[in-house]
């Protein structure tokens, strides 16, 4: 069984090569702010954009798109403006944390159940049939024939929807939304036949290369605040491309070997030993733009506890007005 992530209003920018600054300054935010009722002046995003290469023109934009997208509010006429987290926003930050560093970290409870889609659009649909086909990649369904999608698991009320909203009100568009289990799934007309997963493992095994030199400074305390920032995001959000595309398969349909567990190794021993290093850094660029930044900034690290998976929520000195149970000190 696989299980699903929850739907709300909170629209969260997607992923892209070179990251917009919309989709950087959701990743920060995600990452080092955790409370709605902090006020975070818009000099200070401009400040920590800055350190990342973003100009002002691109770092107001950024903070336009959040406050449409849900992800932020403006808090009162404040000159220069101040927004907060909203608390939707909060909630989603903290499930995508979990679910990020969770990601690879245990296979699969696999139960052979699998959810196939089949639709049919009228020819002079082409513009809609894209449209599904984005739609269905967003759940993370794949392609197993040019109008059958499939994707592992059981939960098939998010399709449901996505179709419903899609093609309803279009004549003469069929579809169906179908539990299935497949008697080879490992063989060339299976459902693994879908995936292009020599990419994916290179793509692991590029992660690994990527971030070794990164990785063996970090863990020889030869990062300083400043590249910790930077190189901390930056593995962050290639880490999460994975976690967001990785269809997750069980073992006995995976090449070996896989490479997923040495990519999460080099991830977590990147993102657990600059975390501390990146909260300074950040603290630092947007104190003289917001005094109050050190009593609000924080960082996630996933746990090594096994029987508590969920992130830690670690904190400077200094807490934050409202205590949480679940944050604890460096």
């Amino acid at each position: 069984m696989y299980a699903e992530e929850s739907v709300d209003t909170v629209r969260l920018p997607r992923a892209q090569a070179g990251s917009s600054p919309q989709h950087l300054l959701a990743t920060l935010l995600g990452e080092y702010l955790d409370s709605s009722d902090a006020d975070l002046p818009s000099t200070a995003v401009i400040a920590l954009l800055r350190e990342f290469g973003i100009s002002e023109s691109s770092a107001r934009a950024a903070l336009s798109r959040l406050v449409k997208r849900g992800l932020i509010a403006r808090r009162g006429d404040a000159r220069p403006p101040v927004y907060h987290l909203t608390p939707q926003a909060i909630a989603k930050h903290r499930s995508r944390m979990q679910h990020f560093l969770n990601f690879g970290a245990r296979p699969p409870q696999w139960t052979g159940d699998w959810v196939l889609v089949s639709f049919s659009i009228p020819s002079s649909g082409q513009a809609l049939r894209h449209a599904v086909r984005r739609s269905l990649s967003a759940l993370r369904f794949v392609g197993l024939y040019d109008s059958v999608w499939i994707r592992p698991g059981s939960d098939a009320a998010p399709v449901r929807q996505a179709l419903d909203e899609l093609l309803q009100h279009v004549e003469d568009a069929r579809w169906s939304v179908m539990h299935v289990r497949f008697d080879e799934e490992s063989g060339p007309h299976g459902p693994a036949s879908a995936y292009d997963l020599a990419a994916l493992a290179a793509d692991y095994s590029r992660f690994v290369e990527r971030y070794a030199e990164l990785r063996e400074a970090a863990r020889n305390g030869r990062v300083d605040p400043v590249a910790a920032l930077v190189a901390r995001t930056s593995a962050m959000d290639s880490w999460c491309k994975f976690a967001d595309s990785d269809p997750d398969l069980p073992q006995h349909l995976l090449p070996q070997p896989w490479p997923r567990q040495q990519a999460r190794d080099t991830f977590l021993d990147v993102h657990t030993a600059l975390g501390a290093l990146a909260q300074t850094r950040l603290v630092e660029v947007v104190t003289p733009y917001w005094p109050d930044a050190v009593s609000w900034v924080t960082h996630f690290r996933a746990s090594s506890d096994p029987a508590r998976p969920e992130p830690v929520r670690a904190t400077p000195t200094g807490p934050p007005s409202q205590a949480d149970p679940n944050r604890s000190p460096h």
